[in-house]
């Protein structure tokens, strides 16, 4: 099993999510987070007033996915959030160790398959 971790663009968050219904990735969490990365500092101007920005806002997607789907989900974020300008975001892939699933008690793999779908 895989934890798949991707920071992108807000205003790539719908075609993120699209190209992971598309590749049929499923049982995702979002949230929406600030930070910065390769981006250079920037100057903006609130209320008159130059500011200096130093983290940007950002939507984080937190997918468990078992073996067979990792790949997919990784090139569907890679599709999705792409702009081709610097800032466009990270994904990262981890070894998830075990998954439990609250409702029913079905643990790893079973736990991140979805109802009634397949690994």
């Amino acid at each position: 099993m895989k934890l798949v971790i991707a920071v992108v663009r807000p205003e790539k968050t719908n075609d993120v999510l699209e190209a992971l219904y598309r590749a049929k990735v499923k049982g995702i969490t979002m949230s929406r987070v600030q930070g910065h990365g390769g981006e250079t500092e920037r100057v903006e101007t609130y209320r008159g007033t130059r500011v200096q920005m130093s983290l940007s806002e950002k939507v984080r997607f937190e997918i468990a996915v078992s073996d067979s789907f990792a790949d997919a989900a990784v090139s569907a974020i890679a599709e999705g959030g792409q702009t081709g300008e610097v800032g466009d975001g990270k994904i990262f892939v981890l070894d998830l160790e075990r998954a439990v699933r609250i409702r029913t008690g079905d643990s790893d793999v079973d736990a991140v398959t979805p109802v009634g779908g397949t690994s």
